[in-house]
């Protein structure tokens, strides 16, 4: 046994680190212990299996692998787990080894920054959004836009400038002078913050062909209490936080693999012209095909990692080395060295590329099994790609060559001018964005106590959110007006056992 350490034995034997244990999330820790110690059941079960399947077996053998059936959304990273920790748990295909790094990064993803100096997790702003990773990602899931008088916890806004008129196209946000591209509403002691927002709504009724009624809400946003006046023409977009589950997957995902649902010029005429967004790699210095954020402008997961310690809490790493304050008055001192070490920020990556993905859910009800064939019939299939098979991701073989269903393309579209935010992010127009994974979506109200979707989380349940769809969506909505009620709640059963 190691020092600091209590071993948990068995038939699983995974060092974990005391403070861990006595810590809030020790509900946590136990459930990760459960599913990597039934995972090895597993493993050893289909193990003996196979070794008994010799010539003379009378054992027939698939031929399609068991974990690409569409039940196992995450290929061999699939949990079935329908709980509110259905988010939070490690891939059950994990290594002893890599089981452990998963912990380690799990004990970072809920650290909490202080103010330096300190001992623990100094380096907190001086201006940010949030003190930590889990408290915009609860249970690593979706966030949502603050309820009246509420803060905000999980909900955001990104900042920046028109381009010109001659700009090259692919060019970053232009950052706003003296506040960067993104709004930091709270701030450390005795500094002043950025600034705050204000959100009403504005209600208006949709009628859908068989006379119902769907009330849709129209978010309004007012920058307020600014330390000093924004430009008139700054755009902003507001962004919640997206579930953190399943991203290794994506990153896996081979980029020949995306290109190929590409149709930028709509070639086939479907109306769909999904394009690809290509973003800065700060780590190769070249350009890349951007994979996660509402807009496909990170490249990499550790890069996406190391921004949002960056932009979100105002902690440098060797990836962003300049304070997200510098050059306004409320820095006040910078350390050279970065304030989250490279071992940390290879760990919290390695956790969220290691999260499990929650397992399809009644598949075999006949109402699921028709809103499917609906949604395959309205064309959303078209983006929401269901099936994709992930390549090799380097120092990650748990999300390697893998079958996975998570309704995604990875592309951008065009989403219409109801839900565009009109602010360009690298290739990016202000009304495109990119497909989010469908997968785990039915699960979102255990997990995170509501049905908020969407960028800026206006749609209020799935209904909502669909009918919000424009742009290239645009001939999809309307056919999902066109349904009757049993076969709209068919298609909302289907989208929840996802």
């Amino acid at each position: 046994m190691r020092k600091g350490y209590f071993v948990f034995t068995g038939n699983s034997r995974c060092a974990v680190p005391l403070p861990y244990i006595y810590s809030p999330t020790a509900t946590r820790i136990a459930k990760k212990m459960k599913y990597f110690q039934n995972s090895l059941y597993l493993i050893l079960s289909v193990s003996i299996l196979l070794s008994a399947c010799d010539s003379e077996s009378p054992v027939t053998v698939e031929s399609t692998p068991v974990f690409s059936t569409s039940e196992f959304s995450g290929g061999e990273t699939t949990v079935f787990d329908a709980s509110s920790h259905a988010f939070s748990t490690p891939a059950p295909n994990l290594s002893p080894a890599a089981f452990e790094k998963h912990l380690e990064g799990d004990v970072e993803f809920e650290a909490n920054f202080v103010t330096a100096p300190a001992e623990v997790n100094p380096g907190l702003g001086p201006i940010y959004n949030n003190i930590s990773c889990i408290n915009c990602h609860a249970r690593d899931g979706r966030g949502r836009p603050p309820r009246i008088d509420e803060k905000f916890v999980s909900m955001l806004f990104r900042l920046s400038l028109p381009k010109s008129a001659d700009a090259m196209d692919g060019q970053p946000p232009i950052p706003v002078p003296g506040f960067g591209t993104q709004l930091n509403n709270r701030a450390i002691f005795g500094t002043p913050p950025e600034g705050k927002i204000k959100i009403d709504y504005t209600e208006q009724t949709l009628t859908t062909a068989d006379g119902t009624r769907v009330h849709l809400r129209y978010p309004n946003y007012t920058l307020t209490e600014t330390y000093q006046s924004l430009p008139e023409n700054v755009e902003v977009s507001p962004r919640v936080a997206p579930a953190v589950f399943g991203l290794g997957l994506l990153e896996a995902i081979p980029e020949e693999t995306i290109l190929a649902y590409a149709d930028e010029n709509d070639v086939d005429g479907n109306g769909i012209s999904g394009k690809p967004n290509y973003v800065w790699d700060v780590v190769n210095q070249r350009y890349a095909l951007g994979r996660f954020g509402w807009k496909a402008n990170q490249p990499t997961l550790i890069q996406q990692v190391a921004a949002a310690y960056h932009d979100d809490m105002g902690i440098t790493t060797s990836l962003f080395s300049i304070e997200n304050s510098a050059g306004q008055p409320q820095l006040t001192g910078h350390s050279e060295a970065p304030e989250v070490s490279d071992k940390i920020l290879d760990v919290v990556t390695f956790y969220v590329q290691t999260l499990a993905v929650p397992a399809r859910r009644n598949m075999d009800d006949p109402q699921v099994k028709h809103g499917e064939q609906l949604f395959a019939k309205a064309q959303c299939a078209s983006c929401h790609v269901p099936t994709l098979r992930t390549g090799v991701l380097t120092g990650v073989p748990s999300v390697s060559n893998q079958t996975i269903h998570p309704y995604t393309d990875m592309l951008l579209h065009d989403m219409g001018p109801e839900l565009a935010d009109n602010r360009p992010d690298f290739h990016a127009s202000g009304r495109e964005w990119r497909t989010p994974p469908l997968w785990g979506i039915g699960l979102v109200r255990r997990v995170n106590g509501h049905t908020n979707f969407l960028h800026d989380g206006r749609a209020r349940d799935l209904m909502e959110a669909i009918l919000w769809h424009g742009g290239e969506a645009e001939a999809s909505r309307q056919a999902v007006e066109q349904m009757s009620k049993s076969e709209r709640d068919a298609l909302i059963a289907f989208l929840e056992s996802l």
